[in-house]
């Protein structure tokens, strides 16, 4: 395959794998998966997302220390185009990938948690779930120092569930 040839490649790659997500992936685990099975290299994968989204054929919004990326529809008519120059293979691991983890991704980029230091000395912590872009939930709170701000981020990604239930069992 000559450079251009793999440049498309790995871009339809990359629309394949969003346009068979039900919700948004993050950056990372797009390169987690295609990494990880050896289908790209890094600095080719880093371009062909940076010319996706340059191109209108992937929306990308940062929010809270993580990229999303959507496929928009020129993306999925561009990809429908090309489909067919994807080996039948790498569809089908593709799609196993994120049927069998689909709980675990959503989770991934529907849980999120944020934390700096405010000015007062204390850190600011921020904590929600998201479902199809709508908060669901969205707490701020205020902790000491760095370590409480780390552990509160790590017990909501936990106990997330928990507490939004608590909550509604208490307010409703």
């Amino acid at each position: 395959m000559n450079h251009d040839q793999l440049a498309l490649y790995n871009k339809l790659l990359v629309l394949y794998m969003l346009n068979r997500s039900a919700f948004p992936l993050t950056q990372a685990q797009i390169y987690d998966f295609l990494l990880e099975k050896n289908y790209v290299n890094f600095m080719n994968l880093q371009l062909a997302i940076t010319e996706l989204i340059d191109t209108g054929f992937v929306t990308a919004e940062s929010r809270l220390n993580r990229t999303y990326l959507t496929i928009t529809s020129e993306g999925q008519n561009t990809l429908a185009f090309f489909k067919n120059r994807i080996d039948s293979s790498f569809k089908n691991e593709i799609d196993t990938f994120l049927s069998s983890n689909q709980f675990k991704l959503r989770q991934e980029t529907s849980v999120l948690t944020d934390y700096h230091k405010a000015l007062s000395g204390d850190y600011e912590v921020r904590l929600s779930v998201k479902e199809k872009d709508a908060a669901i939930v969205e707490l701020t709170m205020y902790v000491p120092n760095q370590e409480a701000a780390e552990m509160v981020c790590a017990n909501w990604k936990k106990k997330n569930q928990s507490i939004y239930q608590y909550l509604t069992g208490q307010l409703f």
